[in-house]
């Protein structure tokens, strides 16, 4: 580890990863118990916790300026939904629909998530998209609303560096799908729930993110098989 790096760290410029504080620790020959407090702080460290009061406070608009910078900056995207349609991939109407219990105007943050879906276009960046059944069909807006919605994914799933997977409902799958994340390349995961999001920057944490992914991408449908399930379900709800 270089000295400029350490320097970094003891003047709190980085906060330094679990495998930084492990290096530093075997080094310093430090005593057990006290290698088990000092990693368990830098774990927390590493983890962020924000109340979705302390995002409205903040206002919504500036969450979609920190994911644009996010989106920016990643080259690989991997994006688990088991239970909504992400505001990349959705329609004018399920965007607005699902911002109903947002406080205040929510106009202009629906404009910037119509904004960011231009990413999808640059194909510098790859992108993969899990959905699980009940997230594709899940009735946010009207049905003729979400007729065009799932059309949607379908047209998307074509972009050359967008992939689109369907689990379906019957799957088996030992472990359940329990909250939605997004992984930016190898370096950070976010993970949503009802009352807020934990970003991780951990290394251990991201690679568990990427393991639990990678198990639900060998179970899903992709292209043509997508689309064929996409097509049945649009006309369902038409």
């Amino acid at each position: 580890m270089s000295q400029s790096k350490i320097s970094k760290i003891e003047t709190a410029e980085i906060i330094p990863s679990l495998v930084d504080v492990e290096l530093i620790l075997r080094a310093l020959e430090v005593s057990e118990q006290m290698t088990a407090e000092v990693e368990a702080l830098a774990r927390l460290a590493n983890t962020e916790w924000e109340p979705i009061r302390a995002l409205w406070r903040r206002g919504l608009e500036k969450r979609q300026a920190e994911l644009v910078g996010l989106e920016t900056e990643a080259r690989e995207l991997r994006y688990f939904l088991p239970a909504m349609i992400t505001g990349l991939l959705a329609s004018p109407e399920y965007i607005r629909a699902s911002l109903e219990y947002s406080p205040g105007d929510v106009s202009k943050t629906v404009a910037r998530k119509l904004e960011r879906q231009e990413v999808l276009y640059d194909t510098t960046k790859q992108f993969t998209f899990l959905l699980t059944e009940q997230a594709t069909r899940w009735a946010v807006v009207p049905a003729p609303a979400m007729a065009v919605q799932i059309d949607r994914l379908a047209s998307l799933s074509r972009l050359p560096n967008v992939r689109i997977g369907i689990i379906r409902t019957g799957t088996v799958i030992s472990r359940g799908p329990m909250n939605t994340f997004t992984v930016y390349d190898d370096r950070l995961a976010t993970v949503e729930t009802f009352t807020g999001r934990t970003v991780f920057r951990d290394s251990r944490d991201i690679a568990e993110h990427l393991e639990i992914f990678s198990r639900y991408e060998q179970l899903a449908m992709f292209g043509d098989e997508a689309r064929t399930l996409l097509a049945e379900w649009a006309d369902l709800y038409r």
